[in-house]
């Protein structure tokens, strides 16, 4: 089992979201086989990008972010889809060595794809801010969309199992595989736990916490492990409810009744 931290994005990564996931490993009685991090594949990550860009799969572009989503919301061609390799290269070296702060790169697909996240995704972004591992050796960082299918490769990963909210870019990580000739994976799709009344995402979680309305990450009135595990909730009914879920496609809407008769 290997536990993978995807802290492509220093703005969203922090330490203590690092720490809390180890935290409820621990509690949970999981014990990974190995723990690694996106960042530790930013340099290879990096060659893999330059390939995709030699071969002409890749592209620089420095379209204005509200312009990008006008043009890729009727599928319009950006102009810098017509910069040459050499150009293309140039641009990517200033970003990573933060000489421009304007450029991205985007992989050059279909604009005319009827799934938009498909026309032209941005692949690496410029961020000033320093990362919470790397520090400030970086100026550029990948995304998801580009990170995960390489790194699933590297590090051995058979089956990927990700939530059905990803569905629609399951063909994007195939292409990134075929195009850079990685190990391929296969995806599996499943449902996110929904649960009656409440509030799961981190970043609405997050406003809570920073704003003082909570203890924190572990309030007993916070549906996160150490919040219910402080309202009572044993580590065996949790486990006995995560189990009964299964890896289903189907999204569901469960009561917290569920959880509660199975820890009484």
């Amino acid at each position: 089992m290997i536990l993978r931290f995807d802290d492509t994005n220093p703005i969203t990564e922090k330490l203590e979201f690092v720490e809390n996931i180890l935290t409820d490993l621990k509690t949970l009685e999981i014990v990974p086989d190995k723990v690694s991090y996106s960042s530790d594949f930013f340099k290879e990550i990096q060659e893999y990008l330059r390939k995709m860009i030699q071969d002409g799969n890749a592209y620089a572009d420095d379209t204005p972010a509200d312009k990008m989503k006008e043009e890729r919301d009727v599928g319009t061609e950006s102009k810098c889809r017509a910069f040459t390799v050499e150009e293309n290269l140039k641009h990517f070296e200033d970003m990573i060595s933060g000489r421009t702060t304007t450029f991205c790169i985007r992989a050059k697909l279909n604009m005319q794809n009827p799934v938009k996240c498909l026309r032209d995704p941005v692949f690496y972004r410029c961020k000033q801010e320093p990362h919470h591992r790397t520090g400030s050796t970086y100026k550029a960082y990948p995304t998801y969309d580009l990170t995960v299918p390489i790194v699933d490769s590297l590090e051995g990963v058979t089956h990927a199992l990700r939530t059905i909210e990803y569905r629609d870019r399951n063909a994007l990580y195939e292409w990134v595989q075929k195009v850079l000739n990685l190990r391929t994976s296969k995806i599996y799709d499943f449902s996110k736990l929904n649960l009656v009344s409440t509030v799961l995402s981190k970043r609405k979680l997050k406003w809570f916490v920073e704003n003082g309305h909570v203890d924190g990450w572990n309030d007993p009135r916070f549906p996160t492990v150490q919040g219910i595990m402080r309202k009572g909730m044993t580590v065996e009914a949790l486990k006995e409810f995560m189990l009964e879920q299964g890896p289903s496609r189907n999204t569901s809407l469960m009561e917290w009744d569920k959880i509660w008769a199975n820890n009484k």
